[in-house]
């Protein structure tokens, strides 16, 4: 009986002691926010689900907790000059999406300053949809996208969608084959020697005869990835329609492009070709 008391006591006092220690200790700080800058600039064809497209972005980023979206319909805040008052400039940012169209206005310095921001100094570029039919007077940009918009043939289809990379972060979560009702593009200056593709159409179940089918190689690539310097560069060509921003694998699909752009998680981005027998 004197055993078990001393037992308790001895707990008791023990806790006493732990107790405030435990208090005392430091909380582990939160994880800093990554800072992702969103422009939606348009200088072509207007294409509704922009502002959808953006603001599921900034939803997607608030509900992960792990980035902040600043949005823009210009490009001012694209360079690395020192702005007035609180402006942020392109030092302040972890990554860009685009979801963009037609010729931007950009000086010759700010096209500089963002090939610098991916390339050297190894930050993210996102681009969606329309961000391929933009700035196709400056082939540098079109460089490190990894192709530009040459029509899109089917135009809104239900396009029949092959998961080639099941491994990479934003297309692991994908099925081997899905269907997806959005406006696809095909492309040019694009090239499997320096992108790698994440997924693509079934080009065993599209009509290849359709005017406008300029690929002969039946490579109609619809995400990919590719190192650009230091940087990483995510695309993809959907988001045509607002449903499709709205599906929760392809939110997921946004979600895990963006977080490896910033460098959050790994992936392999070494380009290969189509996978053979396909």
């Amino acid at each position: 009986m004197r055993l078990a008391k001393f037992a308790l006591f001895a707990a008791a006092a023990l806790a006493a002691v732990l107790v405030p220690l435990t208090a005392q200790a430091p909380k582990a700080a939160p994880a800093k926010k990554k800072k992702l800058l969103a422009i939606g600039q348009v200088k072509g064809f207007q294409h509704d689900a922009t502002s959808h497209g953006l603001a599921t972005v900034w939803k997607i980023g608030q509900e992960s907790g792990l980035y902040d979206t600043y949005i823009r319909t210009d490009t001012e805040l694209l360079t690395k000059k020192k702005l007035g008052g609180n402006a942020k400039n392109l030092d302040y940012f972890d990554a860009i999406f685009f979801y963009t169209t037609g010729e931007l206005d950009l000086s010759d310095d700010q096209k500089r300053d963002l090939l610098s921001f991916v390339k050297d100094d190894g930050k993210g570029y996102i681009g969606s949809h329309s961000a391929a039919d933009t700035l196709y007077k400056w082939p540098e940009y079109g460089e490190m996208v990894g192709g530009y918009f040459d029509h899109h043939p089917w135009n809104q289809f239900d396009a029949p969608v092959i998961v080639e990379d099941r491994t990479f972060p934003a297309t692991r979560h994908l099925p081997p084959t899905f269907t997806v009702h959005d406006e696809i593009y095909q492309f040019k200056d694009y090239s499997r020697d320096r992108v790698r593709v994440l997924m693509r159409l079934d080009a065993s179940k599209i009509d290849l005869g359709r005017k406008n089918v300029n690929r002969t190689d039946k490579d109609f690539a619809v995400s990919w990835v590719r190192r650009y310097g230091k940087g990483r560069v995510f695309y993809s060509t959907l988001g045509h329609r607002e449903e499709v921003w709205d599906r929760r694998d392809i939110q997921q699909m946004w979600l895990e492009g963006i977080k490896w752009a910033m460098g959050l998680s790994e992936g392999d981005a070494t380009p290969r070709p189509m996978p053979a027998g396909e």
